[in-house]
């Protein structure tokens, strides 16, 4: 990249994902907006829909049918969308960020086993690098499209991604995986949640079996036997992913410590929360609001070879719009971190 900035449009910029990345690229040093698209939107200013952007921008929504041409496209489009407009973005910009699950999974047979449809856009697959950059930084590095990644999967690889690259991983055993999500997961536009915002002590299970992420995991780690479950808790932004699996019996806490290390160690937004005292011994999403980190960790049973692993993120920061911008500054060659410092609230 030259000093110029890099002109950026969000298509979608209403929904939550599309109205975090916007809310993100306001303050990066790298990048100036160039439109923010919302069809029933369009003329209204931003901060209609996205109070908290009030006096901050004064950008107004357009139609996607004046999208001009930019450097960057983020697109933040309801599921099945992107795979339908690919080809025309794709003429309007040089780099597409997906926030969608449209391109995260490289094969089409099993995209369509997941979403029980058929790809409309098959060959553009193998084009998009998963947008993951604990996992596919260097890749990131040289494309020019990257997909989104799925909350749930995003906490469930970084809670297994070091066991897995220290070979701890049993394929032979089952990888349980349990969820618990805020109400935003269910991805209604920001207006909509809004007006249904979540009741007092609703608990509901949004997948006992078969959830969509869970193809991103497999693919991600290169196991088939990480099983997903995804319960919605009362809490807003945020998920929490529990693994439970078995390793080889008697397994030392010094050999843990150096997966993490070596795994997390040199990553910017990862930070290893295992502390024997103290209130915030275990990763918490609470205080991951609004941020890009994710805070992960464990607990061992040595006797049984018994590993808890966990892992807390924003799922509409790491699980989306933080992932999102952190790989167009690898695309770009800025500053990985660059418009993600916030460091989240406490209390």
């Amino acid at each position: 990249m030259t000093s110029t900035k890099a002109r950026v449009s969000i298509v979608g910029a209403s929904g939550y994902t599309g109205g975090e990345v916007l809310r993100l690229l306001l303050n990066h040093p790298d990048v100036e907006i160039a439109q923010v698209t919302s069809e029933s939107n369009a003329g209204n200013y931003v901060h209609s829909v996205h109070p908290n952007l009030r006096k901050v921008t004064q950008l107004q929504f357009v139609s996607a049918t004046a999208l001009e041409p930019a450097d960057v496209i983020f697109m933040a489009l309801p599921h099945g969308e992107a795979q339908k407009r690919i080809d025309k973005y794709s003429t309007l910009a040089h780099y597409i960020v997906d926030l969608s699950a449209d391109f995260r999974l490289r094969d089409a047979q099993a995209y369509q086993r997941y979403y029980n449809e058929v790809h409309r856009a098959p060959q553009w697959l193998e084009k998009f690098v998963y947008g993951l950059p604990e996992i596919s930084r260097e890749q990131l590095k040289g494309t020019q499209y990257a997909s989104g990644v799925g909350c749930n999967a995003t906490a469930s690889i970084l809670a297994l991604l070091p066991l897995a690259k220290a070979g701890l991983l049993d394929p032979a055993r089952p990888i349980s995986v349990d969820l618990k999500v805020g109400s935003s997961e269910g991805g209604a536009t920001a207006s909509q949640a809004s007006h249904h915002p979540i009741r007092s002590g609703a608990v509901r299970t949004f997948a006992a079996t078969g959830h969509r992420h869970e193809a991103e995991v497999r693919q991600a780690l290169g196991f088939s036997n990480v099983f997903l479950s995804i319960t919605s808790i009362e809490m807003i932004r945020g998920a929490m992913a529990t693994a439970q699996l078995f390793t080889q019996p008697d397994i030392e806490e010094k050999l843990l410590w150096k997966a993490y290390r070596n795994t997390y160690n040199a990553e910017p937004f990862v930070r290893i929360v295992h502390d024997k005292t103290g209130l915030h011994r275990h990763p918490e999403p609470k205080w991951l609001a609004g941020t890009n980190f994710a805070d992960v960790g464990w607990e061992a049973q040595p006797e049984t070879g018994r590993i808890v692993a966990l892992a807390a993120i924003d799922n509409l920061g790491k699980g989306a719009a933080g992932s999102a911008v952190q790989c167009m500054n690898l695309m770009l060659g800025v500053d990985e971190t660059a418009g993600l410092g916030f460091t989240g609230l406490h209390p």
